[in-house]
């Protein structure tokens, strides 16, 4: 039996705002909204899909009463596809990233957190 990475779910204080951002880095869309939760993705997950073949996964935001106390254990990291890592970087700064960290060999990969 094998198992699938099908979502990484993320506890936040405003599940709308975190959506918006990450569709707008990631060029995903709103696929599933209830109960307060916003679920995006670059595609619509089916059973049969998820278990034909490995997909990205979708990223789910939950709200949750408390607020970030400690620093993040959890990041995304993003690499520019369409254009140069500086022109990325100020565009996720243009979006409202309070911090941009590069790193990786061989390409440049985006570390950011929102403010």
């Amino acid at each position: 039996m094998t198992s699938r990475f099908t979502e990484l779910a993320v506890d936040c204080h405003d599940p709308e705002r975190l959506a918006a951002f990450w569709c707008e880095v990631l060029d995903f869309e709103v696929i599933d909204r209830s109960r307060g939760k916003v679920d995006i993705g670059s595609w619509v997950p089916t059973v049969q899909d998820v278990r034909a073949r490995q997909m990205s996964p979708t990223l789910l935001f939950i709200p949750v009463p408390e607020g970030k106390n400690v620093k993040n254990r959890l990041h995304l990291d993003v690499s520019p596809i369409d254009g140069s890592t500086e022109d990325e970087v100020t565009r996720l700064l243009g979006l409202g990233v309070g911090h941009v960290t590069g790193h990786g060999e061989g390409y440049r990969a985006l570390e950011c957190d929102l403010g």
